[in-house]
């Protein structure tokens, strides 16, 4: 675009800014203004960005605007408007058109626009111009905070962004035609900022702590800076080539001989001997043509080995989508100079304002105070300034700041985030694309860095890596990170070099966890596991059977299950039944017929305590015209409402969807929701078996697309390839999964390549692979078929090993005989009204190993039922609920022959001929009136039952009672119930689940009984260590000064009680100390203790941190628990009321006793009850006792001397208190000698064959002195 096409205002502007004469510049008296103008002119211009070019094509930047910065820049106010004119004449051009159009006139724009800054780039190489700016950013760096204005704030910022503007245009690769080690303009730029000293300027704003602010702008300039560079290149820049470079180099060129010396060895084999002027034709025998003939050829024989069908014909066009992702420009070598002073810089730069540096930019990403995207930045100076440390002399400490947990955690959720805006914005995947191969680049980059600390001499430093490591192993994020990327691997949006950086950190990142679980004897990691849960949506509408006979029946089962629940409806079911919504743009009078639709539906579905509830929820919407019944209505008029509704037809604007369970294999299309929930465990980790989960095609297929370029890769790219190839293959056995055709024609290739001695361990592994593969096939005729098809695991079993048989197991044969009795034994009980007749038939088979799946089979295949539907299972606990007579005289004789068991329920639920689920047996318990309540038919526990059956109080009780203060039972027992209740909710979920496996139904309930079993035994015994042992701790805990604690922990236990109380309903309540001593008691191992005994829950993960108050304690637990904790006064001696008359042996055993029972306090009341209670208990044992002299019972006020003799003749052997209590009437008289010798009742007990313990003993001892003491 010449002076001419420009438009007149803007020439008129240009023109008056000032003229260049020679090398000086003289400027107009309106040069401020002018400049102005252009700016405002830059804001108001098109999308096709006119002035932009029409300023581009008149040179303004080169002819103008520089001159005027280098010669005037004493004028602060021109000098300042003519940065920020080149800032946006700078601007790149993606900023300016937003992306690359599409639109080919907007793309031509957009190249113009490029090529006018491409041009200022240029000019800018000089220093003179970067000499200006480096001075004008160094006097103003001089100001204080307190003399630096807005304007310089601003000034600096603007000289900061027209450097990143000119080091951020592209380089024109049609004009830069340059071989390596030349000046590109690109390198001139940098030397004109490293000869004005620009770069130390840039240094300083980056470890200058007053200048953290330019953070983000300097790390841009310094990524651009090194835009074209490597950090291989940098370190070996000045230094002589090492003699791996050497040998490397060596290797290429060796290579490259003999390739030569292939083609001129085919080209001289192409010659004839004697030349011919005709081609010849010539017949191929067993190669067909298009129709039936034979091919005919028609060129010489040398290049009949390249002949294909294909030869002639168009190529294909691959269309856009299809196409491979493009690599970026490979990097170039800069000039010497360029190199050596750029590695100058990044010395300086690692040991001065790295680790500052990336902490400020780390912190701007998390706050969000930066740009979008500029993270990218973050992750290109990590890895490289990673990489030049590594190379340069490793030192670990230089690099502090981006080597830990939180890098590593960084990188991998922004690769995660890239790869979810790859596959959701598609028109910018090539973008996310770039920017997850940089994430990618800084995850290898810190692997490599944390293997090269594991080889430092440093002892503290090789600590830290194994650190680091043992996290990164531990979470399953960082271990399965590339198992994951190359299975996701998508050759259409990610490029060659991405796939070569991912094979290689997968290659490093293998070894090091291989050398790390080898070193120890086992690794615990994290695993996760996603438990999906299916919540089926809509449904089909499935045909309704709605003839009067199906009418009849449903209504039949409807009305049994309301009879037997008496017509009760739970609160649960009736609170969550709402017939109108408020809400809803439905008219009421709409929303009324569907309510009956609804209630007709639920009759359908034989739901009928649904039916009902919504039925009466609907008659206290809509109680007018009794269209629900009255609201004094009957149970009897309320069933036959619902029969009328269940036979009505009524208008519907949909066919009913009835929840009616379905076959898998019924066609029934479902909307299915997954909801996930993650579990977290441990377990150990074991490296063979991490390797088989890359025995995937999805993972090999990568690997062989890489090695397809094995002529432009690297040796180490190479052997990474093969080295995980040959993990599957050799370590694995696993070589079948490379049985493919393309993998073989891959292999010809490398076998037949000229320079195949420069590739020894790919020839090795191939021809190692070959010969698997011919082994294989002499005994597996189809394997050759099996070459066209990628092979997952089981295909690879099935391959080498054999394949499975038709029919083996899953059709197994019936024989005639059995046949015949399958029949008879079908014609018997067919007709029988049996719940499940697959059920009855299979312990009545001679063959015991026949499954339901088998019979049902082979009853249809037979013909004795028409469809597998009929002989469906049923759910237990929802189909069965008629009660025939038979029936119901059967459960009335098991409830009669059980009811003084333990577990009546459970003796009658094994008992019972038609198995129901334990719901439908109680409430047929119920209505029939055999039971009063559902807590009759509780679980009874062994003492409860032993103390009713003697009619006296068990020894366990009596001395709970002593030495705790808690109501007899109580809290245990609400335990106990809601136990129960919770294992019968339980119980019924598992009952209504439909298994049609029903081999292993049996083994499963006997596990869940005994598991039950297991937990309500140990939750009695629980229960009963705690009331014995609170009192202990809580006197331990008084003596330790924590009485502040204790009261307010009974503040908050007493608080919890009011308030749900109050509220009515119950949650959890965490425990928050307020105060230094309740936190240091919360810490305590005793108070832990007393927490736990008194029913409270610790913090179960790592996201709670209090103790809490479960929502299953009642409000008379919480009092109980929390008087339990009121400080008691102390039991008054004994030593003062009997001082004299006492033994030795009995002071020695009440010291003893006061050592090991530190604080049992129980009020005076409490002890009379209770001795009272054991005497009338000895009294009533007394009696049943025949041939035995009776024994007086001792009364408080005698001596206390008789119980010496009988601590004396006490021994070590602990013996079961309940054995102590419960001595037969043999016992008594082996023991009738020594009754003489014992003065109260209590040694009729204790004379019995079994000895009382010593702490027994000595309790009731000083039951007895302190009843005495009482009386006195």
């Amino acid at each position: 675009m010449n002076l001419v096409r420009m438009n007149c205002e803007l020439l008129a502007t240009c023109s008056a800014l000032g003229y260049l004469e020679g090398d000086t510049y003289h400027k107009e008296a309106d040069c401020l203004e002018s400049v102005k103008d252009l700016i405002r002119y830059l804001r108001y211009e098109d999308d096709t960005r006119d002035v932009r070019q029409q300023l581009g094509a008149g040179q303004i930047v080169q002819n103008d605007l520089l001159p005027i910065i280098t010669q005037h820049r004493e004028d602060k106010a021109l000098f300042d408007a003519c940065i920020r004119l080149m800032v946006n004449l700078t601007q790149p051009a993606m900023l300016c058109f937003g992306k690359v159009p599409d639109d080919p006139v907007y793309r031509r724009h957009f190249l113009q626009v490029t090529s006018h800054l491409q041009a200022y780039k240029e000019a800018f190489a000089s220093e003179s111009v970067f000499g200006i700016l480096s001075e004008s950013l160094y006097n103003l760096l001089q100001l204080d905070w307190e003399q630096r204005q807005e304007e310089d704030n601003l000034l600096i910022e603007r000289i900061l962004l027209l450097v990143r503007n000119v080091l951020h245009v592209p380089a024109d690769p049609c004009e830069e035609k340059k071989v390596d080690d030349d000046a590109s303009v690109h390198d001139r730029v940098l030397w004109a900022i490293h000869m004005s000293g620009f770069d130390d300027l840039v240094k300083f704003l980056a470890s200058a702590q007053s200048e953290q602010q330019w953070s983000m702008h300097v790390l841009e300039i310094i990524s651009l800076m090194f835009r074209d560079q490597t950090p291989e290149a940098l370190v070996s820049a000045g230094h002589a080539r090492s003699a791996e470079e050497k040998q490397r180099d060596s290797q290429e060129l060796e290579a490259l001989r003999q390739r030569e010396l292939a083609e001129k060895r085919s080209r001289t084999f192409q010659r004839g001997t004697r030349h011919s002027r005709f081609g010849g034709s010539f017949v191929v025998r067993g190669l067909k043509a298009i129709g039936d003939k034979d091919v005919i050829y028609h060129r010489n024989l040398h290049n009949f080995k390249n002949y294909t069908h294909d030869i002639g014909k168009a190529v294909r066009r691959v269309p856009k989508r299809n196409r491979r992702a493009q690599d970026c420009k490979e990097k170039r070598r800069s000039a010497l100079n360029v190199r050596l002073f750029l590695r100058e810089f990044c010395v300086d730069f690692l040991e001065n304002c790295y680790n500052r540096l990336m902490y400020l930019v780390k912190e701007s990403l998390i706050r969000e105070q930066a740009q979008q995207h500029d993270e990218t930045y973050y992750l290109w100076a990590l890895s490289f300034f990673m990489a030049f440390n590594r190379g340069n002399g490793f030192r670990a400490d230089l690099v502090s700041e981006t080597m830990s947990i939180r890098a590593f955690n960084f990188i991998e959720r922004n690769i995660t985030n890239y790869y979810e805006m790859l596959l959701t914005d598609r028109k910018e995947a090539t973008s996310w694309s770039r920017r997850m191969h940089l994430a990618l680049k800084a995850y290898q980059e810190l692997l490599l860095t944390v293997n090269e600390m594991d080889h430092s001499q440093d002892e503290s430093i090789r600590q830290s890596s194994s650190v680091i490591k043992s996290n990164i192993f531990y979470m399953m994020e960082y271990r399965e990170i590339f198992l994951t990327l190359l299975r996701k691997y998508d050759e259409t949006r990610q490029p060659h070099s991405y796939l070569k950086d991912l094979v290689e950190s997968t290659h490093h990142f293998l070894r090091m966890l291989e050398r790390f679980s080898k070193g120890r004897k086992s690794l615990m990691v994290q695993k996760k596991r996603v438990k999906r849960k299916r919540s089926q949506g809509k449904r089909k509408p499935s045909a309704l059977e709605t003839s009067p006979e199906a009418l009849e029946e449903t209504w039949k089962v409807v009305e049994e299950d309301l009879k037997a629940t008496g017509l009760q409806l739970s609160e649960s079911l009736t609170e969550s039944i709402v017939p109108f919504d408020a809400t809803s743009e439905t008219p009421p009078e709409e929303q009324r017929s569907e309510a009956m639709v609804r209630v007709q539906d639920a009759l359908l579905a034989r739901l009928g305590p649904e039916a009902l509830g919504l039925l009466r929820a609907a008659r206290e919407v809509w109680p007018e015209g009794d269209v629900f019944g009255s609201v004094d209505v009957e149970p009897e008029e309320e069933l036959e409402l619902l029969k009328q509704i269940l036979h009505a037809n009524l208008p519907r604007s949909s066919p009913p969807e009835i929840p009616v369970e379905e076959e898998e294999d019924d066609g029934a299309e479902l909307e299915e929701e997954e909801l996930e929930a993650v579990y977290v465990s441990e377990t150990e980790f074991n490296f063979h078996d991490f390797i088989k989960r890359f025995a995937n095609p999805g993972i090999v297929h990568p690997y062989l697309l890489l090695l397809k370029s094995y002529s432009k890769n690297t040796p180490h790219t190479n052997h990474c390839i093969i080295r995980m190839l040959h993990r599957l293959a050799v370590d694995l056995k696993m070589d079948a999964l490379l049985f493919q055709l393309s993998a073989f024609h891959l292999f010809n290739k490398i076998l037949s390549d000229p320079a195949a001695a420069a590739y020894k361990e790919l020839v090795t592994f191939a021809k190692y692979v070959l010969n698997r593969f011919f082994s294989v096939a002499a005994q597996n005729n189809k394997a050759y078929v099996e070459l066209l098809f990628w092979k997952n695991v089981g295909a690879v079993r099935e391959m080498t090993e054999g394949y499975s048989k038709d029919g083996d197991e899953k059709k197994p044969s019936w024989t005639e005989d059995e046949e015949e009795e399958l029949r008879k034994l079908y014609e018997e009980h067919r007709d029988a009204e049996v719940p499940d007749i697959v059920e009855t038939l299979l312990p009545l088979l001679s063959n015991t190993t026949r499954t339901r799946r088998q019979v049902v089979t082979q009853l249809v295949r037979m013909g004795l039922v028409d469809n597998a539907k009929e002989l469906k299972k049923q759910n237990k606990g929802t189909r069965i609920v008629l009660w025939t007579e038979e029936q119901e005289q059967e459960l009335q004789m098991l409830f009669d022959e059980f009811k003084d068991s333990d577990d009546v329920l459970g003796n009658i639920l094994k008992k019972i001929t038609a198995k129901r689920s334990r719901a439908r047996v109680v409430d047929k318990l119920l209505s029939m009136g055999l039971v009063s309540e559902r807590r009759e038919l509780y679980k009874k526990r062994s003492r409860s039952a032993q103390g009713k059956s003697s009619g006296r109080m068990s020894e366990e009780d009596f001395l709970a009672e002593l030495t705790q203060g808690f109501p007899d039972d109580h809290v245990d027992r609400d335990d106990e119930d809601e136990r129960e209740d919770e294992s019968e909710e339980s119980d019924d979920d598992e009952e209504e689940e439909d298994d049609d496996d029903g081999d292993n139904n049996e083994e499963k309930q006997e596990r869940e009984k005994t598991q039950n079993g297991g937990r309500r035994s140990q939750s009695m015994h629980t229960s009963v260590e705690r009331r014995a042992d609170v009192g202990t701790i809580v006197y331990a805990l008084h003596q330790k000064g924590m009485s502040e604690p204790l009261l307010w922990l009974q503040k908050c236990l007493n608080r919890t009680a009011v308030d749900r109380k109050n509220d009515g309903f119950s949650q959890p309540v965490p425990l928050v100390p307020l105060t230094e001593t309740s936190e240091d008691a919360m810490e305590n191992k005793t108070f832990q203790r007393l927490l736990k005994k008194l029913g409270l829950r610790q913090p179960a993960n790592g996201q709670e941190s209090f103790w809490r108050i479960p929502a299953n304690i009642t409000v008379s637990q919480l009092q109980s628990a929390a008087a339990a904790l009121s400080p008691k006064e102390e039991e008054p001696k004994d030593s003062e009321v009997q001082d004299g008359a006492r033994s030795p042996t009995v002071e020695l055993q009440e010291e003893q006793q006061h050592q090991q029972e530190e604080e049992e306090e129980v009020s005076g009341e409490q002890r009379t009850q209770a001795l009272r209670d054991l005497v009338l208990a000895r009294k009533r044992k007394e009696h049943t006792i025949k041939d035995t002299a009776s024994v007086p019972v001792v009364t408080p006020g005698e001596d206390a001397d008789a119980v010496t003799p009988r601590s004396k003749k006490n021994t070590s052997t602990k013996r079961s208190r309940s054995r102590v209590l419960d001595k037969n009437e043999e016992e008594n008289k082996e023991d009738d000698s020594s009754t003489a010798m014992d003065m109260d009742t209590n040694g009729d007990a204790d004379s019995d064959g079994e000895e009382i313990t010593a702490p027994v003993k000595r309790r009731r001892k000083m039951v007895v002195i302190d009843e005495e003491e009482d009386e006195d």
